[in-house]
């Protein structure tokens, strides 16, 4: 498998920085190769060319069909993450869910 690329787009970052970290270490408890960054989002179109996939953060939900018309482009998918995953900071479900989505 190769390596995927998540990027989570967050406003302070604090709690997208935790999910982003909780995530890797669910990823290497599965031994699957993974980058995955919390960026703001003025930051997050400069990364369109290496990422597989964009997270939203639940509070840019209106936001998203901005974000994926600028994906459109690298053929990436912008997915908000939902609420559940995102309160708990679950980087098991948000790994699940990268997988899952990219298969797709």
């Amino acid at each position: 498998m190769r390596e995927i690329f998540i990027m989570l787009c967050c406003g302070a970052g604090i709690s997208s920085g935790m999910l982003a970290t909780r995530t890797r270490s669910a990823a290497k408890d599965q031994s699957i190769p993974i980058t995955v960054e919390a960026r703001s989002e003025s930051e997050v179109a400069e990364y369109f060319s290496v990422i597989d996939i964009l997270f939203l953060g639940p509070h840019y939900a209106s936001q998203q069909k901005e974000f994926q018309r600028n994906a459109d482009r690298y053929h990436i998918p912008v997915v908000v993450v939902p609420q559940d995953i995102y309160g708990r900071l679950d980087g098991a479900a948000l790994l699940k869910l990268a997988i899952n989505t990219l298969k797709n």
